[in-house]
């Protein structure tokens, strides 16, 4: 039992950080698009190919579109949506933010997975866990930089309310994976929520798109929809507790693709916001897993 744990945590930790290198692709193909387009018509595209994605591995692999139980169609309604919302703010973030910076609050989301898991799951929250969340979010301040004088405020506040929609999505990851629901269909009902969410919208606003632009989206959607299939089945195989920390491996592809495509170069007070950000998920890792074992053993 112990043996087949230990297996499903490693298999949580590769999945996030195949995840995380799939997201931060989707992130470069988001900002290639274009700040011209408009970010509802971003989003539509990229869950419309992610759509056809999940669609067609349910085919091939003859899952059945099926979600068991009046709570598990509740739940999923509500990843759908928070999800949705996280990704409008997220998507927003990316064409205004330095790359890095959009990442590192959507990143935020780990954080997030581990209060609404106490919340709705019922997952332990120790005080300690309590005061690396707050200092996570003093971390998010040093990049949010609010004032009114930073005109990049309300962008970044839509990129941090973007990581608290992604952190609710994923804990009802966690709680529809525990319950029966398959990947895939988690995938595919996003997916297509989201289309028919900025449907309205990207009609009315719609954009014409050069071959290149839709080409950007097209590898953002087809780079999310991997995203989307190894964190669902990431959070599947271990919880958030255990392995969310290894989710910031994304900051080091953002930063690497950031300045090679766009030349991004984060400010001081962002590294900062980074540093402090990424010490509270090693530290929260550390005591979920080294540190609080190491004191149950000793009993």
């Amino acid at each position: 039992m112990a043996k087949l744990r230990i297996n499903n945590r490693y298999k949580g930790i590769f999945y996030i950080i195949l995840s995380a290198f799939s997201f931060a692709f989707m992130f470069a193909f988001v900002r290639m698009a274009g700040s011209d387009l408009p970010t509802m018509q971003k989003v539509f595209f990229r869950n419309f190919v992610a759509l056809f994605i999940a669609v067609g591995s349910m085919v091939k692999s003859h899952t059945r579109f099926e979600i068991p139980g009046k709570k598990n169609k509740a739940v999923i309604f509500v990843r759908a949506f928070a999800g949705t919302l996280g990704m409008v703010g997220n998507f927003y973030a990316i064409d205004k933010l330095v790359l890095s910076d959009a990442s590192m609050l959507n990143k935020m989301s780990p954080f997030f997975v581990i209060v609404f898991s106490f919340i709705f799951l019922k997952e332990k929250l120790t005080p300690f866990q309590i005061l690396t969340v707050a200092g996570a979010f003093v971390g998010s301040l040093f990049i949010i930089k609010p004032s009114f004088a930073n005109v990049e405020l309300v962008p970044a506040m839509a990129g941090f309310f973007g990581g608290m929609g992604a952190g609710l999505a994923y804990t009802c990851v966690r709680y529809l994976g525990q319950h029966g629901v398959k990947g895939p269909v988690i995938v595919a009902y996003f997916s297509g929520f989201s289309c028919l969410f900025t449907l309205p919208f990207m009609i009315v606003q719609f954009h014409p798109m050069t071959a290149a632009q839709l080409l950007c989206l097209i590898g953002a959607g087809a780079a999310a929809a991997g995203g989307q299939f190894t964190i669902t089945a990431a959070y599947s195989y271990a919880p958030a507790r255990e392995i969310s920390v290894y989710d910031y491996s994304q900051l080091i592809f953002t930063t690497a693709l950031g300045f090679v495509f766009f030349g991004d170069v984060p400010d001081k007070w962002s590294f900062l916001g980074y540093f402090i950000i990424v010490a509270m998920a090693v530290l929260v890792f550390l005591y979920n897993n080294v540190w609080h074992t190491q004191e149950e053993h000793g009993k």
